[in-house]
């Protein structure tokens, strides 16, 4: 017996299940990124601490590069809030626009990282990697202003 199209299950693309573990793991991707970015600015900060250098434009250098992974560190923890949050890309990136207006800076850098963490997705779930891929790809779009 032959059945209609109309009586098939649905299997257009991602669930709804699969949305929200690819939000899951999108966000889990990028507070690990923050975290590599959280000890690149404690080591830096370690090594200005520790007078490294008497050249003090290498020392400057060195403190401003320590600040500025902190913070963009805290951005992308941000960013890992933001994607878990339902909604669309706009009401998403509208967090992220926040959150880097607080602190005086620019949004569309945290668009990079958001992409790396659906392409390094751990999963060999496909329909789950489309939605993180949709998902990473319409708030960078956001957030550079496309």
């Amino acid at each position: 017996m032959d059945m209609e199209q109309d009586d098939l299950p649905d299997v257009g693309g991602p669930g709804s299940e699969d949305w929200l573990n690819a939000a899951a793991a999108l966000s889990a991707g990028v507070a690990k990124e923050a975290a590599t970015m959280a000890t690149a600015a404690a080591g830096l900060s370690a090594a200005a601490a520790a007078g490294i250098t008497s050249d003090i434009r290498r020392h400057g250098l060195i403190q401003g590069a320590a600040a500025d992974a902190a913070l963009r560190a805290a951005l992308l923890l941000e960013v890992a809030d933001a994607v878990t949050h339902r909604g669309d890309a706009a009401a998403r990136a509208a967090r992220i626009f926040a959150a880097a207006k607080r602190v005086g800076m620019p949004a569309a850098p945290l668009a990079a990282p958001l992409r790396a963490a659906a392409l390094a997705l751990p999963t060999d779930d496909a329909s789950a990697r489309i939605a993180a891929s949709a998902i990473a790809q319409q708030v960078a779009a956001v957030l550079e202003g496309g």
